[in-house]
């Protein structure tokens, strides 16, 4: 495969991004990638920084951009940290800047969790058990609140159903377990 900017060179760095599910292919010659800033290596190779300060560019809203381009200089209470330094060094001063760039970085992790910004953990299949079930009890009740807000009445009932079936199943367990 050629070069998709040089049409020349061999294309050997292959870039796929995907944003709100569209998926994009980029495919260059190590040259054409490296001036398009497709491979910011050192001499140490690729530290695991850049590739995460890569990512912020994309997930910015154009509001947000604008506030940081316009010179208004976002800054930590705690640390004095400015959005600038952070997105530089790729790291945190103190955990109150959590809250000071939530806007800016809850894109980013809802790009890179899948859409979610809260981290509920695995759990092994094996030793699951009444886990893996609360955990889909809690999906099931999420998704009844948001149809009774559609006001998707029948297809609530059905969820509502699936949680009554699925408490039963999680208390008739724990009482098993505790006898």
């Amino acid at each position: 495969m050629k070069c998709q900017k040089c049409q020349e060179n061999e294309a050997s760095v292959h870039y796929t991004q995907v944003v709100n599910g569209q998926k994009k292919e980029t495919h260059m010659c190590e040259q054409c990638a490296q001036q398009e800033g497709y491979m910011n290596f050192t001499d140490d190779g690729l530290s695991f920084h850049q590739f995460l300060t890569s990512m912020f560019p994309f997930d910015q809203s154009f509001s947000q951009q604008q506030k940081v381009q316009t010179n208004e200089i976002v800054r930590c209470d705690g640390c004095g940290l400015t959005y600038q330094e952070f997105r530089s060094k790729g790291k945190f001063g103190c955990s109150q800047c959590y809250q000071t760039f939530e806007s800016y970085i809850t894109p980013i992790f809802k790009r890179v969790h899948s859409g979610n910004t809260e981290h509920v953990g695995k759990i092994p299949k094996r030793i699951g058990g009444t886990l893996h079930k609360q955990r889909e009890l809690d999906q099931l009740k999420k998704q009844l609140s948001e149809l009774i807000e559609k006001e998707a009445f029948e297809e609530a009932a059905k969820v509502r159903d699936q949680i009554r079936t699925l408490k039963r199943d999680l208390d008739a367990e724990q009482q098993g377990g505790d006898a």
